[in-house]
């Protein structure tokens, strides 16, 4: 089998570069609605038996046109939203970028358990999202997305194939894919990586 993570479309604070992290949070915007169109229509070929999204409202709206494609309903699961930034949440200036690419930085280095001020770790982060992963591929088939967050699906998906991060950046409703080996191992099939936006961190790209 294989699982696809999904990061969601463009939403306001992807434009204003804004550290919003905290669930239900923000709608897609208007190109955020044609993203999650076009990646329901990238993904309507594939074998696709499962489609979940974390609690964010603009994680549910990228995975509504995937599963609609499949006739599937979209199943809503705790522990798979952002990381939490903590003091960072809602701030747009360069010292808070910084401070997040800093952070990051460190947990590419391996360091998974320095913390965000106020926030998580990407230790953390892999906690509460890895019982999630192992228990919607526990008995699956085919393939199964998951639309989640760009600063959590670089940290889940390295420590899925024993990395500290993903390197690179990750665009809104860009995809990493993983199939599953033998002995609960995963292994990375790809990675959509474009060109880096300055001041969208969570994703990979520079702090400005």
């Amino acid at each position: 089998m294989k699982l696809v993570l999904a990061r969601h479309g463009q939403t306001p604070a992807n434009v204003e570069k804004r550290l919003s992290s905290l669930p239900p949070g923000e709608p897609l915007t208007e190109l955020g609605r044609a993203q999650a169109r076009a990646l329901g229509a990238r993904l309507a070929g594939a074998d696709v038996t499962a489609v979940y999204s974390s609690v964010a409202i603009r994680a549910q709206q990228t995975a509504a046109p995937v599963a609609a494609a499949h006739s599937l309903d979209v199943t809503v699961v705790e522990g798979v939203h952002e990381l939490y930034v903590g003091d960072l949440e809602e701030r747009a200036d360069d010292a808070a970028r910084e401070i997040f690419h800093a952070t990051d930085t460190a947990w590419h280095r391996g360091e998974s358990h320095v913390r965000l001020p106020g926030g998580e770790s990407a230790a953390d982060v892999w906690a509460r999202f890895r019982p999630v992963v192992e228990e919607i591929t526990a008995e699956a088939s085919g393939t199964v997305v998951l639309v989640s967050h760009g600063g959590a699906i670089r940290i889940v998906a390295g420590a899925m194939v024993g990395r500290p991060t993903l390197p690179g950046y990750l665009p809104n409703t860009g995809l990493v894919v993983l199939r599953a080996r033998a002995n609960g191992r995963w292994e990375l099939e790809s990675v959509d990586e474009t060109v880096p936006q300055p001041g969208d961190v969570t994703a990979g790209g520079p702090a400005e």
